[in-house]
């Protein structure tokens, strides 16, 4: 099968989210992915359970769901960097290399010998990202990343939340997941550069940098008005009416983002007269009136149940969706169409295993599912033999001196 990067070798040294996010996205494109792990366990997010992956006796294995998540279409090689053998085999992988990704603190591979500026020289042609909570530079860059610490420094928590409570971070590592999809997308302009120039560079991205970039809009209200956006909790700074309201079974959606949808959404309410109202007529009126207009909605929806809404509003083209659950949104034809959810096989259980499927969608170059998220050090012995070309017994010199696992 044709894939968009089937010619690319990336050795990712990774862990717990944002680098390897990048790196399933850059797998699930074709590039093969080397995952570089310490010995005595790996990745940090396989013991982030439960829960964990369960075997066919109904027993958690060392997978855990976090771990299976973000690192499936990988080879794992188990190498300890810090020893001068450890160094000279990663050496030689990256001879075979084109990428090679990092979440360590600054400065954190230097003392081996595998800063960006220690190789660009023998290797000018690799391209090294390095992934940080803070970039390469100013006071905080030695400090060490968080997904939680970054939400709340970039503002991304005191602009979530209700209005009237406490400042809340997403419920999903949003920061990580920003920076991993940034990281992605810079790769892929370094490697088109090198395409053109042979050069390789270093890619520089951070945490608190992706998710303050990722603010949009309400990075630059302040900037344009001096004034931070005030919480509004699941309504919208500058839109209105555009928030959850309560049905009579739960909760929906309703996002009407111009006068021709609010006028629609009036009528079908019965209110008509609401589209020539100049307190409710633009959304600039809407949004000074926010709070008696809402209201208003609210005792309208709070009559009929979700998928009256849901239905009423699709015949007239007003964007209105149920809150679904995760369980909810995959069960969805919708979800199911567009192959979010994928099947594996997995080394630890005769069934296969559901997996998040990836959003990219190619018409000539698809998405492909080779392997499962790797065991530990499972490839390490096939990516010495066939990549280095290192003996059988070399290789088991190197595990029996506890260089490798």
């Amino acid at each position: 099968m044709k894939t968009a990067l089937g010619n690319i070798t990336v050795l990712d040294l990774s862990r717990v989210l944002a680098g390897p996010y990048c790196t399933q996205m850059l797998g699930d494109m074709g590039a093969e992915i080397i995952k570089i792990e310490r010995l005595g366990g790996g990745d940090d997010t396989r013991q982030w359970g439960p829960p964990y992956l369960q075997d066919d006796s109904g027993q958690d294995t060392s997978e855990s769901a976090y771990y299976l998540s973000c690192n499936r279409n990988k080879k794992s090689i188990a190498i300890d960097i810090r020893t001068e053998q450890g160094q000279a085999l990663l050496h030689k992988l990256i001879e075979k290399a084109d990428i090679l990704i990092h979440n360590f603190k600054v400065g954190g591979l230097e003392k081996y010998g595998l800063g960006y500026e220690q190789l660009k020289q023998t290797y000018p042609s690799l391209i090294y990202c390095a992934i940080s909570g803070y970039g390469q530079q100013g006071p905080l860059s030695k400090e060490p990343g968080y997904d939680f610490v970054a939400q709340a420094l970039s503002g991304l928590m005191a602009s979530t939340g209700e209005p009237e409570g406490a400042p809340m971070k997403a419920g999903v590592a949003l920061s990580d997941i920003m920076t991993g999809l940034n990281a992605a997308i810079a790769i892929l302009a370094a490697l088109n550069f090198r395409n053109v120039t042979g050069q390789g560079q270093m890619v520089d991205v951070a945490l608190t940098d992706c998710t303050l970039a990722a603010m949009t809009n309400l990075a630059q209200y302040y900037l344009t008005s001096g004034h931070c956006a005030p919480r509004r909790g699941n309504a919208h700074a500058t839109i209105v009416p555009y928030q959850v309201f309560e049905a009579q079974d739960g909760h929906v959606v309703l996002a009407i983002g111009n006068d021709s949808q609010f006028a629609r959404f009036a009528k079908l309410i019965g209110q008509d007269t609401w589209a020539e109202n100049e307190a409710y007529k633009s959304n600039k009126m809407r949004v000074k009136n926010r709070e008696e207009l809402c209201a208003l909605i609210q005792e309208h929806i709070e009559r009929k149940n979700i998928n009256y809404w849901v239905d009423e509003c699709e015949k007239i083209s007003v964007p209105c969706s149920p809150v679904n659950t995760i369980e909810q949104a995959f069960a969805m034809e919708q979800i199911q169409t567009r192959e979010m959810q994928i099947e594996m096989k997995h080394p630890l259980k005769s069934e296969e295993i559901s997996l998040v499927g990836s959003p990219l969608k190619f018409s000539e170059s698809p998405v492909h599912y080779e392997a499962p998220p790797p065991l530990s050090g499972q490839h390490t012995h096939e990516i010495l033999s066939n990549m280095l070309n290192i003996s059988d017994a070399e290789i088991e010199q190197l595990r029996n001196n506890k260089i490798i696992d």
